[in-house]
């Protein structure tokens, strides 16, 4: 599921700019259909319904649907490439071309993003309140993130990279009561996550 989650995401971000709707429900019938052999195969001595329980379920905690494929002993769960919402694309003025160099301010802007990423809410709500910042070494979350990638390839490799290289961190910590609310969170790397927690006992003592 771990390398499922940036290709299903990935392709999604980059196809919703046209009328892909019917083409996502059709993926996610697609998906179910995979996912449902492979943990009927995986178990072959369980019924339909224990099988049904073990890997389906609301998992998407702002999501009506029930049959979303997971994991429930870790919680992780397969997007739905329908979850994605369509954004229009625009199209380039009359003749533009990037190589025109009297356009380059044109290029520059078109390329900036025009919609935010198809992150988790609580990520993309955290990035948005952050301006796209980590609060403990105020560099970009995610460089050259203020630009669309290019191809299904590169939108891949964008959510590879942000799931690998972002965390959550609580301003209270959870041992010591703190919520999940998204006012005790904080978006930030996860090599800075590491540093501010290697300095606990500095901080503590």
């Amino acid at each position: 599921m771990q390398k499922l989650v940036p290709i299903v995401r990935g392709w999604a971000a980059y196809y919703r700019g046209v009328a892909s709707s019917k083409t996502f429900n059709s993926l996610d019938n697609y998906m179910w259909r995979l996912t449902w052999t492979w943990a009927r195969r995986r178990h072959p001595g369980k019924s339909r319904h224990w099988v049904a329980a073990r890997y389906s379920g609301r998992f998407h905690s702002v999501r009506e649907d029930r049959w979303v494929f997971g994991d429930r002993d870790s919680g992780a769960f397969l997007p739905k490439f329908s979850w994605t919402k369509i954004i229009r694309h625009y199209v380039v003025q009359g003749a533009a071309s990037p190589d025109d160099p009297s356009l380059q301010d044109y290029w520059r802007e078109r390329r900036r993003k025009k919609a935010a990423p198809p992150m988790d809410k609580t990520s993309l709500v955290l990035a948005v309140r952050q301006r796209g910042l980590c609060p403990l070494c105020r560099q970009p979350l995610i460089a050259g993130a203020e630009y669309e990638p290019d191809s299904p390839r590169e939108w891949i490799n964008w959510f590879a990279a942000s799931k690998k290289a972002l965390h959550k961190h609580h301003f209270a910590y959870r041992r010591d009561g703190g919520s999940n609310e998204r006012k005790n969170l904080r978006l930030v790397h996860s090599e800075c996550h590491r540093q501010h927690h290697a300095g606990d006992g500095r901080r503590t003592a």
